[in-house]
């Protein structure tokens, strides 16, 4: 019987992580900027990743990063680094760090955090005089998409 109860109080702690993804704000990076667990407490789907990544609305990771697997879409950037053979030398803790808001790894990077919420400059609105909104932001990707976007990543391995 306490082996039923155990067991169900696992269950129960594993679907509450994935109901209740870690908010931007509460998002633990390491000295170094890696996220060790998952943002959503799922793993990420690598298709739905590669989609992010080139959807103008979303991720569009190669408006500035080229990636050979990805040459299906058009105008890959070259701002940032190429992407072929990321997994080789970043882990996934690396890349889920860099994807939620790569400033914690290289402070001066033009790459956007695209799992921030707050703490941004925003001029006011200069076409009615007006302050800007202080409110948070959504979050450029969610939580299950940072994750899908990581799971792409994994997958491009040289050779």
């Amino acid at each position: 019987m306490k082996l039923t109860g155990i067991s169900a109080v696992i269950a129960l702690s594993a679907t509450a992580a994935i109901a209740n993804p870690v908010k931007p704000g509460e998002v633990e990076f390491t000295e170094y900027g890696a996220v060790e667990t998952s943002l959503s407490g799922e793993t990420g789907d690598a298709e739905r990743g590669a989609k992010i990544m080139v959807d103008r609305g979303k991720g569009n990771c190669i408006a500035c990063h080229a990636v050979t697997a990805l040459n299906d879409a058009p105008f890959h950037g070259e701002v940032g680094p190429t992407l072929d053979g990321i997994a080789e030398y970043r882990t996934e803790e690396e890349l889920r760090g860099l994807v939620a808001n790569s400033k914690m790894t290289f402070e001066g990077t033009v790459m956007p955090a695209f799992y921030k919420t707050s703490g941004f400059i925003r001029p006011g609105d200069g076409y009615t005089g007006k302050a800007a909104n202080m409110d948070e932001l959504e979050p450029i990707l969610s939580a299950q998409e940072i994750e899908d976007v990581v799971a792409f990543l994994m997958t491009l391995k040289d050779g």
